[in-house]
């Protein structure tokens, strides 16, 4: 039986603003979900039809019915966070995607584009690109046309996006295998002379379409799109936590597309972390675990980086007893990096944030605190 979330954990996840819902009031990622929609729908004249649907989904809609196997690794509590036996709060757009599917079998029209926003919940590390609760889109659209959909129509999809939302990208594709499309594609943009993912698609599964109710008439096309690593590469934002930002210069800019003007940084302090986990122990379980026991104060953290990772059952006996490691753990070194956006960290106030970090991650037996009393 998967590890469930406790009341309050669900709560306090389902508390968390959903920044592309107008009604939670409005934020720059809703312009670029609307324009996203409007140019796919100008393109292809076709119906449009949203479907937002509910934070906790079924495991049959999250995965089942998207084609995942009943042993893939994403099921696994580390990745997945389940509210009972049978319902998640959603790991990704995509679990709206079934509903939406189901519905338009009981509703057919003959050219639909499926829009699929919202947060979702994953467990990821903790750097200035990624976050636990993230913004997702799917853009499905599924037909019943003579001519089904090709990868053609796929390239057509992805350049009138790209050309949309962030006029004159250079674009690529690489190829990529989901469960619910054939001809899979990660689509990657550059920038600064880097190449970042912005994008997955490919064309939608016909055994996905027909466990929804739509037989061998129906074709389609399945794009999925970061909407913060969209808005952030659009206005020139460095930090992901600036989307949520309380600080009024920061704020007031995340309401337009505009350009992003950096208000005053304030100073960054490091920490450094020696700690006992599981082997099997990822950067992104751990920034789970410190966003866990952080809560809201999980913003001060810029990043929690791994440098170095060593089998505790190659340490010498003196590391091993200064961790209170077993032999079967492995030793990691980790740089935290805290930050706080609107405010400057005091000593203080870095030593009991790295104590609380360090009480999250640390699983050994012998503990080394830098407050005088450990973490509050």
């Amino acid at each position: 039986m998967p590890a469930r979330l406790t009341a309050e954990q669900l709560a306090r996840d389902l508390s968390v603003r959903d920044l592309t819902d107008p009604a939670a009031g409005p934020h720059a990622l809703q312009l670029v979900l609307n324009d996203a929609v409007q140019a796919l729908a100008d393109r292809w004249g076709c119906q449009v039809r949203w479907c937002r649907g509910e934070r906790v989904v079924t495991v049959e809609d999250n995965y089942d019915n998207l084609g995942y196997r009943p042993d893939d690794i994403t099921r696994d509590a580390r990745y997945t966070r389940y509210t009972d036996d049978r319902h998640m709060l959603r790991s990704h757009s995509s679990a709206l995607i079934p509903a939406a599917l189901r519905a338009l079998a009981a509703d057919p029209a003959d050219d639909v584009l499926l829009v699929c926003p919202g947060m979702v919940y994953r467990r990821d590390s903790i750097d200035r690109l990624h976050t636990g609760t993230p913004h997702q889109l799917d853009l499905w659209r599924v037909t019943r046309r003579p001519a089904p959909m090709t990868t053609a129509d796929l390239d057509g999809m992805v350049a009138t996006l790209v050309e949309t939302l962030l006029p004159g990208a250079r674009h690529r594709h690489e190829a990529r295998v989901h469960p619910y499309t054939l001809s899979g594609r990660q689509v990657d943009v550059e920038r600064g002379g880097e190449w970042i993912e912005v994008a997955e698609c490919g064309l939608a599964h016909p055994a996905v379409l027909a466990r929804a109710g739509l037989g061998a008439s129906w074709s389609g096309l399945a794009l999925g799109m970061g909407l913060d690593r969209m808005l952030m590469l659009l206005k020139g934002i460095p930090d992901i936590r600036a989307l949520r930002s309380a600080d009024p210069s920061v704020d007031a800019q995340m309401t337009d597309l505009s350009p992003y003007r950096p208000v005053s940084a304030m100073p960054a302090v490091r920490r450094d972390l020696s700690v006992a986990v599981d082997r099997d122990d990822l950067a992104e379980d751990l920034g789970d675990r410190v966003r866990d026991a952080l809560g809201a104060d999980a913003d001060c953290v810029e990043s929690v980086g791994i440098m170095a990772e060593t089998p505790c059952a190659e340490l010498p006996p003196q590391a091993l007893e200064r961790l209170g490691a077993r032999p079967d753990q492995k030793n990691v070194l980790l740089k935290v990096v805290l930050r706080h956006l609107d405010r400057t960290l005091t000593d203080q106030d870095a030593n009991l944030l790295r104590d609380r970090v360090y009480a999250a991650v640390h699983q050994g037996s012998a503990h080394q605190w830098a407050a005088a009393a450990g973490p509050a």
